[in-house]
């Protein structure tokens, strides 16, 4: 059976000739990092990066109806949205899971954007159209646009020269104008690593255009680029899931600690029982700890208990570069979910002591 040949992301040569090491991610070519993951970690932390998540996908949800389709394959309650906010949402499907987490954006009266995860585009896409049965008018952008996010605490002073709108945003919120003298840009004070700053949508056709203005803008704050490596550390030390380890199509929103964005004023796909299950209780939680003794835990390590029954399974597990100590996130048996419960990583067949925590890991 032939490969499926990888999709490239409109400035991927950009990476290439920057010295990115690239890898396939999400059915993409993506770099995974430039000058290595502690370094570019450690700069989002305390200075400013960006990375290209052009992999992510961009439905467009426009005119009447769009509110009511929205509300109803989403969980969290899109009528508190107003034009300009930002919400973060799941799409529960029929089994008590979740087909991709999310992010919806009121753009205008009756305008809404969703940005979905890049490896979820086509599932979810074929999610949505299955689901307007009223003929909203829905169009799926993803391969006509391009996505950098400029992540850390100087991402503003960086980015303001560039553009007319005003970026002492609060957060999740969103403009569209004019970027490095592109019209029609959307900026948003959203992103997955909890060291504030933007992402910058805008078509392809702009692209070079907008890069050149960012990377010349970077050269005043000493900006590095990063790549999806320590993305994916930056995210872990604030406890936010990542689709396809943390949730799943057989993970439910309560069991991952995702109640707060399941809004139960309304009615939306699979309701009922998610209600149900916030009610009566889940019997496994997601959970975040820290290691005691030395090892690093992975994606599927059983978690155990002190005499080495199996009451979990590790998610997501890093050494976290700003806190100089190994952390996870898994699922185990409610009973051990309460902060400071002791339980053990299975790590090439010894029990590691590990401490269940109270998430975010880093609170810088």
């Amino acid at each position: 059976m032939e490969a499926t040949a990888l999709k490239e992301i409109r400035l991927q040569q950009k990476h290439i000739d920057l010295g990115a090491k690239m890898v396939p991610f999400a059915g993409f070519n993506m770099p995974l990092q430039y000058t290595g993951l502690t370094d570019e970690h450690l700069n989002v932390r305390n200075n400013v990066g960006v990375f290209d998540v052009s992999h992510m996908g961009e439905f467009m949800v426009n005119g009447p109806g769009a509110l009511e389709l929205i509300q109803r394959i989403t969980s969290n309650d899109v009528a508190k949205l107003v034009p300009g906010k930002v919400q973060y949402s799941c799409f529960p499907n029929n089994d008590g899971g979740i087909v991709d987490d999310l992010l919806v954006y009121q753009l205008g009266q009756d305008e809404y954007m969703l940005v979905v995860n890049g490896a979820n585009i086509d599932k979810d896409w074929d999610w949505v159209v299955a689901h307007n049965t009223t003929g909203v008018e829905i169009k799926n952008s993803s391969d006509a646009y391009s996505l950098l996010a400029v992540q850390g605490p100087n991402a503003q002073k960086m980015l303001q020269p560039l553009t007319n709108m005003d970026l002492d945003m609060i957060y999740y919120t969103v403009q569209r104008g004019t970027f490095a003298g592109v019209e029609n840009v959307i900026v948003s004070s959203t992103g997955y690593t909890g060291a504030g700053g933007y992402e910058v949508y805008f078509k392809n056709e702009d692209a070079d255009k907008i890069w050149d203005a960012i990377q010349e803008a970077g050269k005043a704050v000493d900006m590095k680029m990063a790549g999806l490596a320590c993305r994916d550390t930056l995210r872990l030390e604030m406890g936010f899931c990542l689709y396809g380890n943390d949730i799943n199509d057989t993970t439910s929103p309560i069991e991952a600690g995702l109640g707060w964005i399941t809004k139960f004023t309304k009615d939306f796909v699979n309701s009922d029982n998610l209600k149900a299950q916030k009610e009566h209780g889940v019997s496994k939680k997601l959970v975040g700890f820290e290691m005691v003794d030395r090892g690093i835990p992975r994606q599927h390590y059983k978690i155990v208990d002190a005499n080495g029954n199996e009451i979990g399974e590790v998610t997501s597990g890093t050494q976290a570069p700003s806190l100089n100590k190994a952390i996870g996130m898994g699922y185990v048996k409610t009973e051990f979910a309460g902060e400071g419960s002791e339980i053990f990583i299975d790590i090439r067949n010894k029990s590691i002591k590990a401490q269940v925590v109270k998430m975010p890991f880093y609170k810088g």
